[in-house]
């Protein structure tokens, strides 16, 4: 049981970046335990990012900013396009691959952009058969409005 104890102290030390926990004093004043912050300030940063493909070399940036996991790419594939149509494929099916991986979420966004997400991100699809403006258009109907 005492091992027990102490793996659980170890975890919440580590947790706290190696600090040791400030005791808690028994008695009449209210109790308080001090918590390490700083570290998950940088981790919970969300950074959007333009790229662009020129090349089938320039899918590693995008795919290595993927990874790291605080990152929501948005791909211009247009030069790439007009390029070599072949390379774009590859590109894009290493690029679907990498979003497999890491449970993220891939999506074409008109002709010329790609949007890819990490695992905390979703992309919204609007359901078959209907624009987001006609989605928008129903929304203000059910709430009462009418739109002209």
């Amino acid at each position: 049981m005492v091992d027990f104890f102490s793996n659980v102290k170890a975890k919440i030390t580590s947790m706290m970046g190696g600090r040791e926990p400030e005791a808690i004093e028994e008695g009449g004043e209210k109790e308080y335990v001090e918590l390490d912050t700083t570290g998950s300030e940088a981790r919970g940063k969300v950074v959007v990012r333009p790229f662009v493909m020129e090349t089938f070399e320039d899918i590693k940036q995008v795919v290595d900013a993927l990874r790291d996991g605080n990152t929501i790419a948005i791909v211009n594939i247009r030069p790439l396009k007009d390029k070599d149509v072949i390379e774009l494929k590859r590109a894009i099916s290493k690029l679907k691959k990498t979003s497999d991986a890491i449970s993220g979420d891939l999506a074409g966004f008109g002709d010329d952009y790609v949007i890819a997400t990490p695992s905390f991100a979703q992309i919204y699809r609007a359901r078959p058969g209907s624009a987001p403006v006609a989605d928008a258009q129903q929304a203000t109907q059910v709430a009462g409005q009418e739109t002209f």
